[in-house]
C-alpha cells in the first residue's frame, strides 16, 4: 500500500492546540459525550490558474493554515446532528436516510449545513454504487477560521470535511484521489459547477510546496517555490459567494459553449465535447499557442446571442437549454465566448511559465525568478479583470497598491470579491508590504475596524492536506 495516496490518520491530538481543546469542550457541552475523532481540512490559495479547472486544465494552488476542524462521534441511531461553534450558524438535524439539500434561490446564500450535507450525500451515493448502505448517523461540531466568501475555499473545505468524515465512519478507503473526485462532484448538489481544484488541493496538498494539479484523473506534482518567496493574502472585505449568483455558472457555460462552437467551426464533432482541454489536446491535438490562434481566428464576435447560437447549432430553445445551460443560467441571452476562451488558454500558458520558472530557480537567479513570477501574477489579474470580468473595484485597488509598492498580485478564487495573493521577496519586504496595505487600504475602510487585521492580511506558506486525528489527548 502506498501511504502517500491515503489521508493521514494521526494517533492522537495535540492538547496544546487551543482549537482542538475548544472544539472538544464545545462538542461535549452540546452532545454530552466525547468526540471519537477530528477531521481537519485546509483552505487554499490558488497561486495561478484561475477559472481554468472546470475547462479541464491544470492549476497551481497551495493549502493554507486556515482550516475547517470537525469533532465527530458516531450515533446509535440514524440521526445526523450538526453544530457550529459560531453561534450565528444555526444547528441542524436530520436522518441520514432522508437528506435534503436546498439549492439557494438566486441572490441568497446557502445555509452552512447544506455544504456539509453535500459531502455526506456524496459518500452515500458512492456506498450505494458498491452495494452498501451508510451504517449510522453521527454528531459533528464544526470550527472554521477560513473567512467565508473570501475566495479561500471555505465552502469546499466544509464539503471535503463532510466527505472525509462520512467515508471514515463507513470504512470507505481514504484514497486522496477518490475523495477529491467525490467531493468535487457532490458540491454540484448545491448548484456550483466547479472544476475540482479546491477539493484536489484539500486532499493532495503537502507542506512546503505548491501542487500542480491535473485532472481526469486527479493527480498532483509538487512545485518548489523560490526559497525567499513569501506569499501574502489580503482580504478585500467584499464578500463573494459563487452559489448565491449565476455569475460563476455563467462563466462555466460560456467556456462550454465556446468549446463546442470552436469544435463546430473547425469541422470537428461538437456534440460530445464538454471541456476545452478535450478539444485542445485530444481532438485538435495542438499546443496552447496554436489553440489560442484558433480562438482568435474563429471566435470573432465580442457577444453571441442565444438566438444566433441556436441557429448555428441547429437547436431549438429547449434543446439549447438542456445541452448548454444550467438551471440558474437558462435565462441568459448573451454570451462572451471569445473573451472567456482567450482568458482560459492564456492563463494556461501563464501556469506553464510559472511552473518552469519556479522549478528552474537556484540561489543565483532567485531574485529575477521572483520578478518574473510577480509579472505573471499581474498579467493574470489583468486578464481576469478585462477578459473574464470577475474582478471587483476593491480587488483592483489592492492590486494597484501592490503594484505601486513593487509587488505582483492577483485576485484569487472565483472573484467578484474575496482576496488577492501577492508575492514578496523576503520577510522584511512582506512586513513592509502588509503595513502599506494597512495604511493605504484598510485604514480607509470603516468596517475594517470590525476585523482583526492579522486575520485579514497575512503571510502564508504551503500546508498539509486533509488529516484525521483520533481523539486521545496526550
Amino acid at each position: 500500500m502506498d501511504d502517500e495516496k491515503f489521508v493521514d490518520i494521526n494517533s492522537n491530538c495535540d492538547a496544546g492546540d487551543e482549537r482542538f481543546v475548544e472544539l472538544r469542550d464545545f462538542f461535549m457541552k452540546e452532545f454530552c459525550k466525547r468526540p471519537e475523532f477530528f477531521v481537519k481540512v485546509p483552505g487554499r490559495v490558488n497561486l495561478i490558474g484561475e477559472h481554468v479547472d472546470y475547462s479541464g486544465f491544470p492549476v497551481l494552488p497551495m493549502a493554507i493554515s486556515q482550516n475547517i476542524l470537525c469533532a465527530v462521534c458516531q450515533n446509535d441511531d440514524d440521526i445526523i446532528q450538526l453544530k457550529n461553534i459560531q453561534s450565528k450558524y444555526k444547528g441542524f438535524k436530520c436522518s441520514i436516510n432522508h437528506i435534503k439539500i436546498d439549492v439557494p434561490a438566486k441572490g441568497t446564500y446557502p445555509a452552512w449545513h447544506n455544504y456539509f450535507l453535500c459531502g455526506i450525500q456524496g459518500i452515500i451515493e458512492y456506498l450505494q454504487k458498491i452495494g452498501e448502505t451508510p451504517r449510522k448517523g453521527f454528531s459533528v461540531a464544526v470550527s472554521g477560521n477560513i473567512p467565508p466568501a473570501s475566495g479561500l475555499s471555505s465552502s469546499s473545505a466544509l464539503v471535503c470535511s463532510a466527505t472525509l468524515t462520512t467515508a471514515f465512519i463507513n470504512d470507505v478507503p481514504l484514497n486522496k484521489q477518490l475523495l477529491a473526485t467525490l467531493s468535487a462532484s457532490c458540491e454540484r448538489y448545491i448548484g456550483t459547477q466547479g472544476g475540482g481544484m479546491d477539493q484536489a488541493i484539500a486532499f493532495l496538498a503537502k507542506k512546503g510546496c505548491a501542487q500542480y494539479i491535473e485532472f481526469n484523473p486527479v493527480r498532483a506534482t509538487p512545485v518548489k517555490l523560490p526559497e525567499d518567496s513569501v506569499f501574502v493574502i489580503a482580504n478585500s472585505l467584499s464578500e463573494a459567494n459563487k452559489a448565491a449568483t449565476s455569475d460563476f455558472n455563467q462563466r462555466v457555460v460560456e467556456c462550454k459553449i465556446a468549446t463546442k462552437l470552436l469544435a463546430k467551426l473547425t469541422d470537428r464533432p461538437w456534440q460530445d465535447v464538454e471541456k476545452m482541454i478535450q478539444l485542445q489536446s485530444e481532438i485538435l491535438d495542438v499546443e496552447y499557442e496554436e489553440f489560442e490562434n484558433l480562438v482568435k481566428k474563429h471566435l470573432t464576435k465580442d457577444v453571441y446571442t442565444k438566438a444566433e447560437l441556436m441557429d448555428i447549432f441547429h437547436l431549438k430553445e429547449h434543446e439549447f437549454n438542456e445541452k448548454m445551460l444550467t438551471t440558474n443560467t437558462k435565462d441568459a441571452k448573451e454570451f462572451k465566448l471569445r473573451q472567456r476562451a482567450l482568458h482560459v488558454i492564456q492563463e494556461c500558458i501563464r501556469v506553464d511559465h510559472f511552473c518552469k520558472i519556479a522549478n528552474q530557480t537556484d540561489e543565483d537567479d532567485e531574485e529575477d525568478a521572483i520578478d518574473q513570477l510577480s509579472e505573471l501574477l499581474t498579467k493574470s489579474h489583468n486578464s481576469l479583470k478585462t477578459l473574464y470580468e470577475c474582478s471587483h473595484p476593491n480587488l483592483d485597488e489592492l492590486v494597484n497598491i501592490s503594484k505601486s509598492f513593487g509587488v505582483g498580485a492577483r485576485l484569487t478564487g472565483a472573484g467578484w470579491g474575496g482576496c488577492i495573493v501577492g508575492l514578496t521577496d523576503s520577510i522584511s519586504t512582506c512586513d513592509k508590504y502588509i503595513a502599506t496595505l494597512s495604511d493605504s487600504y484598510y485604514d480607509k475602510i470603516p468596517h475594517s475596524k470590525n476585523f482583526d487585521l492579522n486575520e485579514v492580511v497575512f503571510a502564508t506558506e504551503p500546508q498539509n492536506g486533509a488529516e484525521i486525528f483520533i481523539a486521545e489527548f496526550s
